[in-house]
């Protein structure tokens, strides 16, 4: 499914450090206008008989009054305008429920005061915590988690360590696999908008990836099952080709929501509690007849070479019988499991 695109608008705004000393020398100007105009009402009136004896100060210090109240609210609402973006860090934010801009490097910046934080992972903490409040202690850890989860979308190098989940090999074998992504968000705007909660779906489209990947493979291939010297992919013998098909295949399935796979990794891999007995007992016997095959060529090479020798040298001259039991001897001797046990013939051997 096609997520739709948000076109991301890279903010560019002004010094916050600027706008912020600018803002404090209006506050201490509306607080010098509001003692100015205390002043100028408490000369205005003669206190002791109530008489205003100057109309003209009565008039300056509540313009004064009412200025520095004014100053003092609007200059107080354009301090929410300061945002703090730290490193490897963006803020989305929204105004009036429209998209505005994003944020994406590392400063202290002034922007539209009307202007809100939008982070789809602090929604979900706070939606999740919400609905666990019931009590007073829970109320507190819910007042916890919102104050603990940030505002801001990390672009930081995150890991997914996802759980041990059980598939079936492309032989039908029952097998265990686990897998960890390291991943980031690339695109902010994009994680935030087409998706509710981008770090949810990657670890969903990361549990499919794996089991569907893992399906196409065969966990270890036997010789009995080779094809003319042919080694297929197996999960156990192809793990770091197999494990970059999966970054490949999940690349493919978050890209629209703005993120980046930089490497899986398969963490384990093992049969099934069911089977894993009937496997080892499988792969020991492959074992021990590769093992066997690789003796008896040997020994049928060096049994070879000493008739050929034998032979080319004229040392002794054999004929088929004792060519046979002379074979027949070097084989127990070079195939047996233990040490052969001379026996030196002080007669002739007709």
């Amino acid at each position: 499914m096609q997520l739709k695109s948000f076109e991301e608008r890279e903010l560019r705004p002004v010094s916050g450090l600027l706008v912020l000393f600018i803002l404090t020398v209006c506050e201490i100007a509306m607080t010098v206008f509001f003692i100015i105009g205390v002043v100028y009402l408490d000369q205005s009136q003669e206190w002791q008989s109530g008489i205003i004896i100057n109309a003209n100060q009565e008039f300056i210090g509540g313009t004064l009054l009412i200025i520095s109240m004014v100053g003092w609210a609007v200059f107080g609402l354009m301090m929410a305008g300061l945002k703090i973006v730290e490193p490897n860090e963006a803020r989305i934010f929204l105004l009036f429920g429209k998209y505005f801009g994003t944020i994406s490097k590392a400063g202290y910046y002034y922007v539209n005061p009307f202007c809100v934080s939008f982070s789809p992972t602090y929604n979900a903490a706070k939606l999740a915590a919400t609905k666990k409040a019931s009590s007073v202690e829970q109320s507190a850890e819910v007042a916890e988690t919102k104050q603990n989860v940030r505002r801001t979308v990390s672009l930081k190098i995150q890991t997914l360590n996802n759980d041990r989940q059980k598939v079936n090999d492309v032989l039908g074998n029952p097998i265990i696999i686990g897998a960890v992504v390291i991943w980031r968000v690339d695109r902010p705007t994009q994680a935030a908008f087409c998706v509710e909660n981008y770090t949810e779906y990657l670890s969903i489209q990361t549990d499919s990836t794996i089991r569907n990947v893992a399906r196409l493979y065969p966990y270890d291939v036997f010789d009995e099952d080779e094809d003319d010297g042919i080694q297929e992919k197996t999960l156990r013998g192809s793990a770091l080709e197999i494990a970059a098909t999966m970054q490949a295949e999940l690349q493919k399935r978050v890209s629209d929501a703005g993120l980046m796979i930089d490497e899986v990794r398969i963490t384990q891999l093992a049969y099934a509690e069911e089977i894993a007995a009937a496997m080892l007992q499988r792969q020991q016997a492959a074992a021990i007849i590769a093992a066997r095959q690789k003796i008896v060529d040997g020994a049928v090479g060096m049994v070879q070479m000493a008739i050929n020798r034998l032979s080319a040298d004229n040392i002794v001259l054999l004929d088929e019988e004792r060519k046979a039991q002379m074979v027949s001897n070097l084989l127990v001797v070079l195939c047996g499991n233990r040490d052969a046990q001379p026996i030196v013939n002080s007669g002739s051997i007709y």
